[in-house]
Protein backbone atom coordinates (compact mmCIF):
# COMPACT_ATOMS: atom_id res chain seq x y z
CA UNK A 1 0.00 0.00 0.00
CA UNK A 2 1.17 3.59 -1.16
CA UNK A 3 1.85 5.16 2.18
CA UNK A 4 0.80 9.33 1.63
CA UNK A 5 2.24 11.68 3.89
CA UNK A 6 -0.01 14.79 4.16
CA UNK A 7 1.70 17.48 6.16
CA UNK A 8 -0.18 20.53 5.70
CA UNK A 9 1.54 23.57 5.52
CA UNK A 10 4.70 22.33 5.63
CA UNK A 11 7.08 21.75 2.69
CA UNK A 12 7.73 18.65 1.22
CA UNK A 13 9.59 15.59 2.98
CA UNK A 14 12.60 14.64 1.56
CA UNK A 15 14.73 11.52 2.40
CA UNK A 16 18.86 11.56 1.34
CA UNK A 17 19.09 9.77 -1.75
CA UNK A 18 15.29 9.36 -2.41
CA UNK A 19 13.91 10.66 -5.53
CA UNK A 20 10.50 12.95 -4.79
CA UNK A 21 7.27 12.81 -5.92
CA UNK A 22 4.67 15.67 -4.97
CA UNK A 23 0.78 15.86 -5.30
CA UNK A 24 -0.95 19.13 -6.91
CA UNK A 25 -3.90 19.97 -4.73
CA UNK A 26 -6.88 19.19 -7.23
CA UNK A 27 -5.18 15.21 -7.38
CA UNK A 28 -5.06 14.92 -3.63
CA UNK A 29 -8.91 13.94 -4.03
CA UNK A 30 -7.32 11.07 -6.30
CA UNK A 31 -5.57 9.25 -3.42
CA UNK A 32 -8.38 7.03 -2.58
CA UNK A 33 -7.15 5.57 -6.04
CA UNK A 34 -4.62 4.38 -4.46
CA UNK A 35 -3.69 1.08 -3.78
CA UNK A 36 -0.95 -2.03 -4.04
CA UNK A 37 -1.69 -2.09 -8.02
CA UNK A 38 -1.92 1.53 -8.23
CA UNK A 39 1.00 3.37 -7.10
CA UNK A 40 3.06 3.70 -10.22
CA UNK A 41 -0.17 5.31 -11.89
CA UNK A 42 -0.56 7.89 -9.25
CA UNK A 43 2.87 8.59 -9.53
CA UNK A 44 3.11 9.81 -13.03
CA UNK A 45 -0.40 11.45 -12.15
CA UNK A 46 0.88 13.21 -9.17
CA UNK A 47 3.73 15.55 -10.11
CA UNK A 48 3.35 19.16 -8.87
CA UNK A 49 2.53 20.87 -5.58
CA UNK A 50 2.99 21.32 -1.90
CA UNK A 51 2.04 17.97 -0.39
CA UNK A 52 4.71 15.40 -0.72
CA UNK A 53 5.40 11.87 -0.67
CA UNK A 54 9.00 10.82 -1.09
CA UNK A 55 10.19 6.78 -2.69
CA UNK A 56 13.64 5.46 -2.08
CA UNK A 57 15.35 3.89 -4.73
CA UNK A 58 14.60 0.85 -3.69
CA UNK A 59 11.00 1.52 -3.92
CA UNK A 60 11.09 3.38 -7.05
CA UNK A 61 12.58 -0.33 -8.27
CA UNK A 62 9.32 -1.76 -6.59
CA UNK A 63 6.94 0.98 -8.17
CA UNK A 64 9.25 0.33 -11.84
CA UNK A 65 8.32 -3.47 -11.77
CA UNK A 66 5.44 -3.83 -9.38
CA UNK A 67 2.91 -1.36 -9.44
CA UNK A 68 1.27 -1.40 -13.07
CA UNK A 69 1.27 -5.23 -14.23
CA UNK A 70 -1.29 -4.82 -16.76
CA UNK A 71 1.21 -6.61 -19.46
CA UNK A 72 2.81 -8.88 -16.72
CA UNK A 73 1.65 -12.69 -16.27
CA UNK A 74 1.81 -11.62 -12.48
CA UNK A 75 -1.73 -9.85 -12.60
CA UNK A 76 -3.36 -12.44 -11.63
CA UNK A 77 -0.85 -14.55 -10.12
CA UNK A 78 -2.36 -15.73 -7.02
CA UNK A 79 1.40 -16.29 -5.34
CA UNK A 80 1.66 -12.51 -5.81
CA UNK A 81 -0.35 -11.47 -2.39
CA UNK A 82 -0.47 -12.68 1.19
CA UNK A 83 -2.79 -15.13 2.07
CA UNK A 84 -3.33 -16.09 5.58
CA UNK A 85 -2.27 -19.75 5.68
CA UNK A 86 -5.35 -20.67 7.93
CA UNK A 87 -7.10 -20.18 4.36
CA UNK A 88 -3.96 -22.03 2.09
CA UNK A 89 -2.98 -24.69 4.22
CA UNK A 90 -5.10 -25.30 7.64
CA UNK A 91 -8.25 -24.36 7.31
CA UNK A 92 -11.19 -27.22 5.93
CA UNK A 93 -13.17 -26.11 2.53
CA UNK A 94 -16.33 -25.97 4.25
CA UNK A 95 -14.68 -23.91 7.35
CA UNK A 96 -13.86 -21.06 4.98
CA UNK A 97 -17.07 -20.79 2.67
CA UNK A 98 -18.90 -20.13 6.37
CA UNK A 99 -16.71 -16.73 6.63
CA UNK A 100 -16.68 -16.00 2.99
CA UNK A 101 -17.36 -12.64 1.70
CA UNK A 102 -19.58 -14.09 -0.31
CA UNK A 103 -21.11 -15.86 2.25
CA UNK A 104 -20.99 -13.12 4.21
CA UNK A 105 -22.43 -10.85 2.10
CA UNK A 106 -25.57 -13.22 1.43
CA UNK A 107 -26.05 -13.27 4.75
CA UNK A 108 -26.72 -9.72 4.83
CA UNK A 109 -29.06 -9.80 1.90
CA UNK A 110 -31.09 -12.36 3.53
CA UNK A 111 -31.43 -9.72 6.34
CA UNK A 112 -32.71 -7.12 5.24
CA UNK A 113 -35.25 -9.47 3.08
CA UNK A 114 -36.34 -11.08 6.62
CA UNK A 115 -36.54 -7.30 7.92
CA UNK A 116 -38.45 -5.95 4.89
CA UNK A 117 -40.90 -9.74 5.09
CA UNK A 118 -41.41 -8.83 8.99
CA UNK A 119 -42.15 -5.53 8.44
CA UNK A 120 -44.68 -6.22 5.63
CA UNK A 121 -46.26 -8.56 8.01
CA UNK A 122 -46.94 -5.74 9.78
CA UNK A 123 -48.31 -3.79 8.01
CA UNK A 124 -45.32 -0.95 8.10
CA UNK A 125 -46.74 1.94 5.87
CA UNK A 126 -44.61 2.05 2.45
CA UNK A 127 -43.67 -1.65 2.56
CA UNK A 128 -45.42 -3.54 -0.57
CA UNK A 129 -45.36 -7.39 -1.30
CA UNK A 130 -44.31 -6.58 -4.81
CA UNK A 131 -41.22 -4.79 -3.47
CA UNK A 132 -40.49 -7.63 -0.87
CA UNK A 133 -41.04 -10.27 -3.62
CA UNK A 134 -38.64 -8.39 -5.91
CA UNK A 135 -35.88 -8.47 -3.00
CA UNK A 136 -35.80 -12.05 -2.82
CA UNK A 137 -36.26 -12.49 -6.21
CA UNK A 138 -32.96 -10.26 -7.14
CA UNK A 139 -29.52 -11.69 -8.23
CA UNK A 140 -26.80 -12.88 -6.26
CA UNK A 141 -24.97 -10.16 -5.16
CA UNK A 142 -22.45 -8.19 -6.78
CA UNK A 143 -19.57 -8.01 -5.08
CA UNK A 144 -17.54 -6.36 -7.48
CA UNK A 145 -20.32 -2.97 -7.81
CA UNK A 146 -20.59 -3.00 -3.94
CA UNK A 147 -16.71 -2.79 -3.65
CA UNK A 148 -17.08 0.38 -6.02
CA UNK A 149 -19.35 2.23 -3.90
CA UNK A 150 -17.52 1.33 -0.97
CA UNK A 151 -14.37 2.91 -2.85
CA UNK A 152 -16.75 6.17 -2.65
CA UNK A 153 -18.47 6.10 0.53
CA UNK A 154 -16.27 4.59 2.59
CA UNK A 155 -18.92 2.15 4.26
CA UNK A 156 -19.35 -1.06 3.77
CA UNK A 157 -22.73 -1.60 4.75
CA UNK A 158 -24.24 1.32 3.32
CA UNK A 159 -22.18 0.20 -0.34
CA UNK A 160 -24.15 -3.23 -0.41
CA UNK A 161 -27.25 -1.07 0.23
CA UNK A 162 -26.80 0.50 -2.61
CA UNK A 163 -25.66 -2.55 -4.60
CA UNK A 164 -28.47 -4.36 -3.46
CA UNK A 165 -31.18 -1.14 -4.74
CA UNK A 166 -29.64 -1.08 -8.34
CA UNK A 167 -30.16 -4.82 -8.66
CA UNK A 168 -33.80 -3.98 -7.56
CA UNK A 169 -34.53 -0.45 -8.21
CA UNK A 170 -37.99 -0.57 -7.41
CA UNK A 171 -37.39 -1.84 -4.09
CA UNK A 172 -34.26 0.08 -3.23
CA UNK A 173 -35.98 2.53 -0.92
CA UNK A 174 -37.35 -0.62 1.72
CA UNK A 175 -33.86 -1.72 2.06
CA UNK A 176 -32.52 -1.29 5.70
CA UNK A 177 -35.56 0.34 6.65
CA UNK A 178 -35.25 1.53 10.57
CA UNK A 179 -31.75 -0.41 10.71
CA UNK A 180 -28.51 0.27 11.45
CA UNK A 181 -25.23 -1.00 10.22
CA UNK A 182 -24.83 -3.28 13.12
CA UNK A 183 -28.79 -4.92 12.51
CA UNK A 184 -26.67 -6.28 9.98
CA UNK A 185 -22.79 -6.89 10.60
CA UNK A 186 -23.83 -7.88 14.44
CA UNK A 187 -26.32 -10.70 13.10
CA UNK A 188 -24.59 -11.69 10.24
CA UNK A 189 -21.89 -12.58 12.33
CA UNK A 190 -23.62 -14.48 14.68
CA UNK A 191 -25.33 -17.11 12.20
CA UNK A 192 -21.61 -17.17 11.09
CA UNK A 193 -20.63 -18.48 14.52
CA UNK A 194 -23.79 -20.58 14.87
CA UNK A 195 -22.90 -22.46 11.23
CA UNK A 196 -19.66 -22.40 12.26
CA UNK A 197 -20.41 -24.55 15.32
CA UNK A 198 -22.72 -26.47 13.40
CA UNK A 199 -19.23 -27.68 11.64
CA UNK A 200 -17.32 -28.22 14.87
CA UNK A 201 -19.23 -30.17 17.23
CA UNK A 202 -19.66 -33.18 14.93
CA UNK A 203 -15.89 -32.77 14.30
CA UNK A 204 -15.66 -33.08 18.34
CA UNK A 205 -18.52 -36.01 18.39
CA UNK A 206 -16.38 -38.31 15.52
CA UNK A 207 -12.98 -37.92 17.34
CA UNK A 208 -14.78 -38.68 20.83
CA UNK A 209 -15.49 -41.62 18.93
CA UNK A 210 -12.41 -42.63 17.71
CA UNK A 211 -11.38 -42.12 21.37
CA UNK A 212 -13.53 -44.33 22.58
CA UNK A 213 -12.78 -47.37 20.05
CA UNK A 214 -9.25 -46.98 20.93
CA UNK A 215 -9.49 -47.27 24.62
CA UNK A 216 -11.56 -49.54 24.09
CA UNK A 217 -8.82 -51.92 22.29
CA UNK A 218 -6.30 -50.99 24.42
CA UNK A 219 -7.86 -50.92 27.73
CA UNK A 220 -6.21 -54.22 29.14
CA UNK A 221 -2.72 -53.16 27.80
CA UNK A 222 -0.27 -52.53 30.64
CA UNK A 223 1.69 -49.44 30.00
CA UNK A 224 4.17 -47.50 32.58
CA UNK A 225 2.69 -44.54 33.92
CA UNK A 226 4.56 -41.50 34.07
CA UNK A 227 4.03 -38.56 36.73
CA UNK A 228 6.77 -35.94 36.54
CA UNK A 229 7.68 -37.69 33.30
CA UNK A 230 9.44 -40.11 35.97
CA UNK A 231 8.59 -43.90 35.95
CA UNK A 232 5.43 -44.82 37.83
CA UNK A 233 3.30 -47.31 38.76
CA UNK A 234 1.58 -48.81 35.51
CA UNK A 235 -1.49 -47.69 34.11
CA UNK A 236 -3.21 -49.23 30.58
CA UNK A 237 -2.71 -47.94 27.30
CA UNK A 238 -6.38 -48.30 26.97
CA UNK A 239 -6.83 -46.05 30.34
CA UNK A 240 -4.12 -43.08 29.61
CA UNK A 241 -6.60 -42.58 26.37
CA UNK A 242 -9.80 -41.89 28.47
CA UNK A 243 -7.99 -38.51 29.77
CA UNK A 244 -7.57 -37.56 26.20
CA UNK A 245 -11.43 -38.51 25.71
CA UNK A 246 -12.60 -36.99 28.96
CA UNK A 247 -11.43 -33.81 28.04
CA UNK A 248 -12.72 -33.74 24.62
CA UNK A 249 -15.98 -34.82 25.73
CA UNK A 250 -16.56 -32.04 28.10
CA UNK A 251 -15.61 -29.69 25.13
CA UNK A 252 -17.95 -31.44 23.23
CA UNK A 253 -20.94 -30.70 25.58
CA UNK A 254 -19.17 -26.71 26.31
CA UNK A 255 -20.04 -26.24 22.23
CA UNK A 256 -23.59 -27.34 22.50
CA UNK A 257 -24.29 -25.43 24.96
CA UNK A 258 -22.70 -22.59 23.81
CA UNK A 259 -24.59 -22.96 20.64
CA UNK A 260 -27.71 -23.12 22.37
CA UNK A 261 -26.55 -20.50 24.41
CA UNK A 262 -26.17 -17.85 21.65
CA UNK A 263 -28.37 -14.89 21.20
CA UNK A 264 -29.32 -12.73 18.28
CA UNK A 265 -28.65 -9.14 18.74
CA UNK A 266 -31.77 -9.09 16.94
CA UNK A 267 -33.92 -5.23 15.87
CA UNK A 268 -32.51 -2.47 18.11
CA UNK A 269 -31.90 0.78 16.45
CA UNK A 270 -28.93 2.83 16.49
CA UNK A 271 -27.94 3.05 20.31
CA UNK A 272 -30.23 -0.42 21.32
CA UNK A 273 -33.71 1.85 22.20
CA UNK A 274 -35.71 0.96 18.99
CA UNK A 275 -36.11 4.81 18.61
CA UNK A 276 -36.53 4.02 14.79
CA UNK A 277 -38.82 1.36 14.64
CA UNK A 278 -40.87 2.94 16.95
CA UNK A 279 -41.41 5.99 14.86
CA UNK A 280 -42.21 3.73 11.86
CA UNK A 281 -44.78 2.15 13.57
CA UNK A 282 -45.99 5.79 14.90
CA UNK A 283 -45.66 4.66 18.59
CA UNK A 284 -46.68 0.96 18.52
CA UNK A 285 -44.79 -0.83 21.37
CA UNK A 286 -46.35 -3.76 20.76
CA UNK A 287 -45.42 -3.85 17.11
CA UNK A 288 -41.83 -2.90 17.68
CA UNK A 289 -41.65 -6.20 19.63
CA UNK A 290 -43.23 -8.37 17.06
CA UNK A 291 -40.87 -7.28 14.50
CA UNK A 292 -37.89 -7.60 16.98
CA UNK A 293 -39.18 -11.25 17.81
CA UNK A 294 -40.11 -12.28 14.36
CA UNK A 295 -36.79 -11.23 12.62
CA UNK A 296 -35.22 -13.31 15.42
CA UNK A 297 -37.27 -16.19 14.79
CA UNK A 298 -36.25 -15.76 10.99
CA UNK A 299 -32.34 -15.35 11.51
CA UNK A 300 -32.93 -19.60 13.10
CA UNK A 301 -32.31 -18.07 16.98
CA UNK A 302 -34.02 -19.07 20.06
CA UNK A 303 -33.50 -16.12 21.88
CA UNK A 304 -32.01 -12.70 21.33
CA UNK A 305 -30.36 -9.87 23.91
CA UNK A 306 -33.51 -7.87 25.18
CA UNK A 307 -30.94 -5.02 26.09
CA UNK A 308 -27.93 -3.63 23.76
CA UNK A 309 -26.29 -0.64 22.91
CA UNK A 310 -25.22 -0.10 19.43
CA UNK A 311 -23.87 -3.56 19.55
CA UNK A 312 -24.75 -6.75 21.39
CA UNK A 313 -22.68 -7.53 24.43
CA UNK A 314 -18.85 -8.40 23.17
CA UNK A 315 -18.64 -10.57 26.49
CA UNK A 316 -20.40 -13.12 24.10
CA UNK A 317 -17.98 -13.26 22.03
CA UNK A 318 -15.30 -13.75 24.86
CA UNK A 319 -18.05 -16.98 25.57
CA UNK A 320 -17.64 -18.45 22.30
CA UNK A 321 -13.63 -17.83 22.02
CA UNK A 322 -13.30 -19.32 25.39
CA UNK A 323 -14.99 -22.56 24.41
CA UNK A 324 -12.98 -22.86 21.53
CA UNK A 325 -9.66 -22.19 23.12
CA UNK A 326 -11.20 -24.76 25.61
CA UNK A 327 -10.61 -27.43 22.49
CA UNK A 328 -7.20 -26.31 21.38
CA UNK A 329 -6.37 -26.86 25.10
CA UNK A 330 -7.68 -30.32 25.23
CA UNK A 331 -5.96 -30.95 21.69
CA UNK A 332 -2.55 -29.93 22.92
CA UNK A 333 -2.82 -32.23 25.81
CA UNK A 334 -3.16 -35.15 23.56
CA UNK A 335 -0.95 -34.17 21.43
CA UNK A 336 1.57 -33.28 23.70
CA UNK A 337 1.34 -36.73 25.51
CA UNK A 338 1.40 -38.43 21.59
CA UNK A 339 4.80 -36.44 21.08
CA UNK A 340 6.37 -37.55 24.44
CA UNK A 341 5.03 -41.51 23.48
CA UNK A 342 6.04 -40.96 19.95
CA UNK A 343 10.01 -40.04 21.64
CA UNK A 344 9.53 -43.20 23.38
CA UNK A 345 8.61 -45.20 20.36
CA UNK A 346 5.48 -46.46 22.03
CA UNK A 347 2.65 -45.03 20.12
CA UNK A 348 3.22 -42.95 16.95
CA UNK A 349 0.75 -40.67 14.88
CA UNK A 350 -0.34 -41.50 11.32
CA UNK A 351 3.15 -41.77 9.17
CA UNK A 352 2.17 -42.08 5.17
CA UNK A 353 4.14 -44.28 2.88
CA UNK A 354 5.37 -41.04 0.67
CA UNK A 355 5.37 -38.95 3.83
CA UNK A 356 9.04 -37.08 4.26
CA UNK A 357 10.01 -36.40 7.74
CA UNK A 358 13.31 -34.73 7.54
CA UNK A 359 15.06 -33.11 4.43
CA UNK A 360 18.84 -34.11 5.78
CA UNK A 361 17.80 -36.83 7.97
CA UNK A 362 15.94 -39.19 5.62
CA UNK A 363 14.95 -41.90 8.22
CA UNK A 364 12.85 -39.51 10.43
CA UNK A 365 9.43 -40.06 11.26
CA UNK A 366 8.66 -36.59 13.40
CA UNK A 367 5.14 -36.47 14.71
CA UNK A 368 4.35 -33.27 12.69
CA UNK A 369 0.80 -33.85 12.99
CA UNK A 370 0.52 -33.29 16.91
CA UNK A 371 3.20 -30.83 16.50
CA UNK A 372 0.91 -29.02 14.36
CA UNK A 373 -1.57 -29.17 16.75
CA UNK A 374 0.42 -27.61 19.45
CA UNK A 375 1.06 -24.79 16.90
CA UNK A 376 -2.20 -24.11 16.33
CA UNK A 377 -3.84 -24.49 19.64
CA UNK A 378 -0.80 -22.14 21.77
CA UNK A 379 -2.00 -19.23 18.31
CA UNK A 380 -5.92 -19.77 19.64
CA UNK A 381 -5.16 -19.64 23.17
CA UNK A 382 -3.72 -16.48 22.98
CA UNK A 383 -6.59 -14.94 20.66
CA UNK A 384 -8.53 -15.03 23.92
CA UNK A 385 -7.32 -11.71 24.99
CA UNK A 386 -8.81 -10.24 21.70
CA UNK A 387 -12.10 -9.87 23.08
CA UNK A 388 -11.59 -10.28 27.27
CA UNK A 389 -10.13 -6.72 25.87
CA UNK A 390 -12.31 -5.34 23.73
CA UNK A 391 -15.62 -5.99 25.91
CA UNK A 392 -14.08 -4.61 28.74
CA UNK A 393 -12.79 -1.43 26.37
CA UNK A 394 -16.08 -0.82 24.52
CA UNK A 395 -17.45 2.88 25.81
CA UNK A 396 -20.83 3.58 26.43
CA UNK A 397 -23.23 2.51 23.87
CA UNK A 398 -20.28 1.60 21.44
CA UNK A 399 -17.11 2.36 20.19
CA UNK A 400 -15.41 0.82 16.74
CA UNK A 401 -12.15 0.10 17.81
CA UNK A 402 -14.31 -3.62 18.31
CA UNK A 403 -14.31 -3.91 14.51
CA UNK A 404 -10.97 -4.47 13.26
CA UNK A 405 -9.96 -6.72 15.86
CA UNK A 406 -13.34 -9.21 15.64
CA UNK A 407 -12.35 -9.98 12.17
CA UNK A 408 -9.34 -10.68 13.01
CA UNK A 409 -9.38 -12.24 16.38
CA UNK A 410 -13.12 -14.36 15.94
CA UNK A 411 -12.85 -15.43 12.46
CA UNK A 412 -9.55 -16.83 12.99
CA UNK A 413 -10.69 -18.52 15.90
CA UNK A 414 -12.90 -20.39 14.15
CA UNK A 415 -10.58 -21.52 11.31
CA UNK A 416 -7.81 -22.91 14.00
CA UNK A 417 -10.45 -24.64 15.92
CA UNK A 418 -11.43 -26.32 12.53
CA UNK A 419 -8.08 -27.03 11.55
CA UNK A 420 -6.69 -28.42 14.97
CA UNK A 421 -9.91 -30.86 15.29
CA UNK A 422 -9.44 -31.96 11.62
CA UNK A 423 -5.70 -33.13 12.66
CA UNK A 424 -7.31 -34.55 16.23
CA UNK A 425 -9.64 -36.56 13.77
CA UNK A 426 -6.51 -38.18 11.80
CA UNK A 427 -4.36 -39.20 14.05
CA UNK A 428 -6.80 -40.54 16.52
CA UNK A 429 -7.96 -42.59 13.81
CA UNK A 430 -5.01 -44.08 13.25
CA UNK A 431 -2.75 -44.29 16.14
CA UNK A 432 -0.05 -46.99 15.87
CA UNK A 433 0.80 -48.67 19.14
CA UNK A 434 3.92 -51.00 19.25
CA UNK A 435 2.78 -53.01 21.55
CA UNK A 436 6.63 -54.88 21.93
CA UNK A 437 8.24 -51.39 22.90
CA UNK A 438 5.54 -50.83 25.16
CA UNK A 439 6.28 -54.29 27.00
CA UNK A 440 9.95 -53.83 27.03
CA UNK A 441 9.91 -50.26 28.73
CA UNK A 442 7.51 -51.43 31.55
CA UNK A 443 9.36 -54.55 32.15
CA UNK A 444 12.78 -52.83 32.90
CA UNK A 445 10.84 -50.92 35.19
CA UNK A 446 8.59 -53.36 36.63
CA UNK A 447 10.72 -55.17 39.35
CA UNK A 448 11.20 -52.38 40.92
CA UNK A 449 7.28 -51.52 41.02
CA UNK A 450 6.99 -55.17 42.42
CA UNK A 451 9.72 -55.45 45.38
CA UNK A 452 6.74 -54.89 47.83
CA UNK A 453 4.73 -57.72 46.82
CA UNK A 454 7.71 -59.91 47.02
CA UNK A 455 8.75 -58.46 50.08
CA UNK A 456 4.99 -59.09 51.33
CA UNK A 457 4.93 -62.72 49.86
CA UNK A 458 8.14 -63.61 51.64
CA UNK A 459 6.85 -62.05 55.10
CA UNK A 460 3.45 -63.82 54.96
CA UNK A 461 5.24 -67.15 54.59
CA UNK A 462 7.97 -66.61 57.65
CA UNK A 463 10.32 -64.12 56.61
CA UNK A 464 11.57 -61.19 58.75
CA UNK A 465 9.96 -57.77 57.29
CA UNK A 466 12.74 -55.47 58.44
CA UNK A 467 15.66 -57.93 56.97
CA UNK A 468 13.82 -58.55 53.76
CA UNK A 469 13.54 -54.67 53.09
CA UNK A 470 17.50 -54.37 53.86
CA UNK A 471 18.08 -56.65 51.38
CA UNK A 472 15.58 -55.39 48.73
CA UNK A 473 16.87 -51.54 49.42
CA UNK A 474 20.51 -53.30 48.73
CA UNK A 475 19.99 -55.00 45.53
CA UNK A 476 17.80 -52.37 43.82
CA UNK A 477 20.67 -49.85 44.02
CA UNK A 478 22.99 -52.14 42.93
CA UNK A 479 20.40 -52.83 40.12
CA UNK A 480 19.79 -49.51 39.71
CA UNK A 481 23.08 -48.58 38.98
CA UNK A 482 23.59 -51.50 36.42
CA UNK A 483 20.87 -49.72 34.69
CA UNK A 484 22.44 -46.29 34.49
CA UNK A 485 25.30 -47.77 32.74
CA UNK A 486 23.26 -48.75 29.93
CA UNK A 487 22.73 -52.75 31.11
CA UNK A 488 19.71 -54.66 31.63
CA UNK A 489 17.41 -54.45 34.85
CA UNK A 490 19.02 -57.64 37.17
CA UNK A 491 17.01 -56.86 40.12
CA UNK A 492 14.82 -60.36 39.87
CA UNK A 493 18.20 -62.05 39.36
CA UNK A 494 19.36 -60.78 42.31
CA UNK A 495 16.73 -61.88 44.41
CA UNK A 496 15.74 -65.09 43.07
CA UNK A 497 19.84 -65.74 43.91
CA UNK A 498 19.33 -64.66 47.78
CA UNK A 499 18.28 -67.29 49.96
CA UNK A 500 16.02 -65.32 51.90
CA UNK A 501 13.92 -64.92 49.43
CA UNK A 502 13.74 -68.77 48.34
CA UNK A 503 9.81 -68.81 49.83
CA UNK A 504 9.02 -66.96 46.92
CA UNK A 505 11.02 -67.92 44.13
CA UNK A 506 8.65 -70.15 42.52
CA UNK A 507 6.00 -67.73 42.15
CA UNK A 508 8.31 -64.72 40.78
CA UNK A 509 7.08 -64.79 37.54
CA UNK A 510 3.31 -64.13 39.13
CA UNK A 511 4.45 -61.24 41.42
CA UNK A 512 5.47 -59.16 38.59
CA UNK A 513 2.43 -60.25 35.85
CA UNK A 514 1.75 -56.62 34.97
CA UNK A 515 -1.98 -57.05 35.39
CA UNK A 516 -1.07 -57.20 38.73
CA UNK A 517 0.09 -53.44 38.70
CA UNK A 518 -2.69 -52.14 36.82
CA UNK A 519 -5.80 -51.76 39.63
CA UNK A 520 -8.55 -50.94 38.58
CA UNK A 521 -7.96 -49.23 34.97
CA UNK A 522 -9.33 -52.00 32.51
CA UNK A 523 -12.68 -51.41 34.57
CA UNK A 524 -12.61 -47.69 34.43
CA UNK A 525 -12.29 -47.82 31.13
CA UNK A 526 -15.09 -50.18 30.22
CA UNK A 527 -17.57 -48.53 32.76
CA UNK A 528 -16.39 -44.51 31.47
CA UNK A 529 -17.10 -45.93 28.23
CA UNK A 530 -20.57 -47.40 28.36
CA UNK A 531 -21.98 -44.97 31.46
CA UNK A 532 -20.53 -41.82 29.89
CA UNK A 533 -19.42 -42.06 26.18
CA UNK A 534 -21.06 -44.15 24.33
CA UNK A 535 -24.67 -43.21 25.77
CA UNK A 536 -23.91 -40.17 24.40
CA UNK A 537 -22.68 -40.72 21.23
CA UNK A 538 -25.71 -43.26 20.61
CA UNK A 539 -28.21 -40.22 21.36
CA UNK A 540 -26.36 -38.26 18.54
CA UNK A 541 -26.42 -40.59 16.12
CA UNK A 542 -22.86 -41.80 16.24
CA UNK A 543 -21.44 -45.29 15.86
CA UNK A 544 -18.36 -46.20 17.78
CA UNK A 545 -16.17 -46.61 14.78
CA UNK A 546 -13.14 -44.63 13.53
CA UNK A 547 -13.37 -41.32 11.31
CA UNK A 548 -10.27 -39.74 9.59
CA UNK A 549 -10.40 -35.88 9.24
CA UNK A 550 -8.20 -34.22 6.60
CA UNK A 551 -4.73 -33.02 6.54
CA UNK A 552 -4.06 -30.65 3.75
CA UNK A 553 -0.80 -30.33 4.08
Amino acid sequence: MALLLWCVAAPPLTVRGAQQVVFSSTERAQWNEVDSGDVKRARARCRTGVIGMTVSPREEHQVNTQGDKSGSDEVNDPFSNYVSPLSTRYASEQMRRVFSDRNRFRIWRKLWIWLAESELELETQGVTASQVQALKDAPDVDIHLANQYERKLRHDVMAHVHAFGDQVPESAGIIHLGATSCFITDNSELIQFRDALDLLIPMLWRSVANLAVFAQSYASMPTLAYTHFQPAQPTTVGKRATLWLQDLLMDAFELEALRDKIRARGVKGTTGTQASFLSLFDGDHDKVKQLDDMVTRKMGFAKKWTVTGQTYTRKQDFWIICALAGVGQSAAKMANDIRLLQHKKEIEEPFESTQIGSSAMAYKRNPMRCERINSLARFLQTLVLNPAETASTQWLERTLDDSANRRLAMTEAFLTTDAILQLVLNVSSNLVVNDKVVAKHLQEELPFMATENIMMAATRRGGNRQLLHEEIRVHSMTAGARVKQGLDNNLLQLIEENENFSSVHADLEALCDPQQFVGRAPEQVAEFLASEVIPELTARGFSVERASGDVRI
